[in-house]
């Protein structure tokens, strides 16, 4: 909703304060300037980065419009989750979580929170990671550097699109310079002719450092930096999974590790220890969805 703010402010104030100067909005409408720019941004992206890059700067640009998931309440769930299986973990024995963590989709505990069984990195480095705890032999320190190693591959893989899409914006100043020299050498052709033509010939090859330099640092510099910030939302939910799970496999008690995952929270989306401890235990059944909305 913000992204979509921000665009209309930014077209605003400057088709606004334009339009004030008593200009002409025709003269800015220069499809060939936009092609140059837009075809040649879209080259350096496929010559630059793999299938799979490509499609993940696509839904990286879709998930700027969307809210962020990583709300109050999504830690909540998450937070009951972490208390469930430590606890059920605490009472029937490690051994006893093995059938969950194989097949988590029929899993009857994991079953009761659909997010989480849809997220399936999140899903698989809980799982992976309680699974290497369950075949004993690990220590809790090999454990933790697991997770990191996992969490800093990751990080890298989400990071590839947000470097990509960086690149571009940084060139297309340049593109929109391209564009430019190309309308320059246009109307050098076009000297001699009625000085309307030639003006309007300039002012067309001027619209393509316009662009580039608009759409650069109005548009995908600023989507870029939306796309990093919410990998970074990301990498503080494994954090989150990862300083509860290190927790119990030291040996601290389930409530207690539930609570060093808390603290690894967000303080703008942290919920209270009181907060947490009614949701785990169920006295705040009905306030999971008004949280979610709120947020």
């Amino acid at each position: 909703m913000f992204a979509i703010i921000g665009i209309l402010v930014v077209l605003g104030a400057v088709v606004g304060g334009y339009l004030m100067e008593k200009g002409n909005l025709m003269v800015l409408l220069q499809p060939a300037e936009l092609i140059i720019i837009g075809g040649a941004a879209i080259g350096t992206v496929l010559i630059g980065n793999p299938l799979p890059t490509i499609i993940r700067i696509g839904k990286g640009l879709i998930s700027v419009f969307v809210p962020s998931g990583f709300s109050k309440a999504f830690y909540l769930e998450h937070l009951k989750l972490l208390n469930e299986l430590f606890q059920y973990a605490r009472k029937n024995g490690a051994v006893k979580l093995e059938a969950d963590i194989e097949d988590p989709s029929k899993s009857e505990l994991f079953s009761k929170y659909p997010k989480f069984i849809k997220n399936h990195h999140a899903l698989y480095f809980v799982c992976d990671t309680l699974r290497m705890f369950v075949s004993g032999g690990v220590s809790p320190f090999e454990l933790d550097q697991m997770m990191e190693l996992d969490m800093e591959v990751h990080h890298a893989g989400a990071n590839a699109p947000v470097s990509a899409l960086t690149t571009v914006a940084d060139s297309l100043p340049g593109l929109g310079i391209v564009a430019a020299v190309l309308g320059v050498v246009i109307t050098m052709g076009a000297i001699g002719g009625p000085p309307e033509e030639v003006g309007h010939k300039v002012a067309a090859a001027l619209v393509g450092t316009f662009l580039g330099i608009l759409l650069c640092y109005g548009f995908l510099g600023p989507m870029a930096a939306s796309m990093s910030k919410a990998n970074d939302a990301e990498a503080q939910f494994y954090h989150f999974l990862r300083v509860g799970i290190a927790s119990f496999v030291r040996g601290a008690a389930p409530m207690l590790s539930v609570e060093f995952a808390r603290r690894t929270i967000p303080s703008d989306v942290r919920p209270t220890f009181k907060e947490m401890e009614d949701f785990c235990k169920g006295r705040t059944g009905e306030k999971a969805p008004a949280a979610e909305q709120a947020a």
